[in-house]
């Protein structure tokens, strides 16, 4: 089972950018898919943007046109650029390998936290 070590989380201003990275620990064509998360305190743990092994890429409605997700297969690292942040953007962000069903491992990492100031 692939391992996921997150980092890149910080703070930063509305409007400013931040660049997640999510290091595996073995190869990232393993897994249907590699999904970024996020939970905000008090809330669940939601999909924000995914990306197949066919590098199909899907994101939830409120980062698209703000959010990319990519993937470096020569360096095991699937990446979330944060553009034009929002305070709403604040949460601990995970990343885990899904099924097709577009379900999500049992073994999640620390996170990174991500916190935007108004």
């Amino acid at each position: 089972q692939v391992q996921f070590v997150e980092s890149g989380g910080g703070l930063v201003q509305a409007g400013g950018s931040l660049r997640l990275s999510c290091a595996a620990s073995g190869s990232i064509f393993s897994p249907y898919a590699i999904g970024w998360y996020r939970q905000a305190p008090g809330k669940q743990r939601d999909l924000v943007a995914s990306i197949r092994r066919t590098s199909r890429t899907a994101y939830e409605d409120s980062v698209k046109g703000r959010f990319t997700i990519s993937r470096d297969n020569g360096k095991n690292t699937v990446y979330l650029q944060m553009n034009s942040l929002k305070p709403e953007d604040t949460a601990v962000y995970y990343c885990n390998a899904l099924t097709p069903s577009m379900t999500p491992s049992d073994s999640w990492g620390q996170g990174t936290q991500v916190t935007v100031s108004s």
